[in-house]
């Protein structure tokens, strides 16, 4: 089973939880347990698992990863001028891999499933597919 979301962000960078969405479709297909897969389809935009309670983690994980890999630097060759976007996806990853359990993502308390822009605002995907567990 495979499905391709679409979103529109709407900051230059951002987190945004995409958790509901995954659990509605886990739910209108009735997976009771297996995995399922989630990737961005983009270069400069990444899929991660992180706290979703307190708004201020984001915050901080944007302004860390802007630390890190600041937008413009010297240095960078990329015609684009986007090569800050390209290394913070590879830095959060392109994909992650979850358990599905009783109907639902098993995530610790405070997790969340983001989808992390990198280069917006812009229309992006993310594809996801459940590899249900056999009875």
């Amino acid at each position: 089973m495979q499905k391709t979301f679409s979103l529109q962000t709407n900051q230059h960078s951002d987190m945004i939880d995409i958790t509901g969405q995954l659990e509605e479709w886990i739910q209108e297909l009735e997976i009771i347990g297996g995995i399922i897969v989630v990737s961005s389809m983009h270069t400069t935009a990444g899929i991660t698992v992180n706290e979703n309670a307190d708004p201020d983690v984001k915050t901080d994980m944007l302004m860390r990863l802007e630390d890190v890999y600041p937008w413009e630097h010297q240095k960078d060759r990329h015609f684009e001028g986007n090569t800050a976007a390209h290394l913070k996806t590879s830095t959060i990853g392109h994909a992650q891999t979850l358990i599905i359990q009783d109907g639902k993502l098993v995530l610790g308390t405070w997790q969340g499933v983001y989808f992390c822009e990198f280069d917006g605002p812009r229309k992006r995907k993310f594809h996801a597919i459940i590899i249900p567990e056999e009875n």
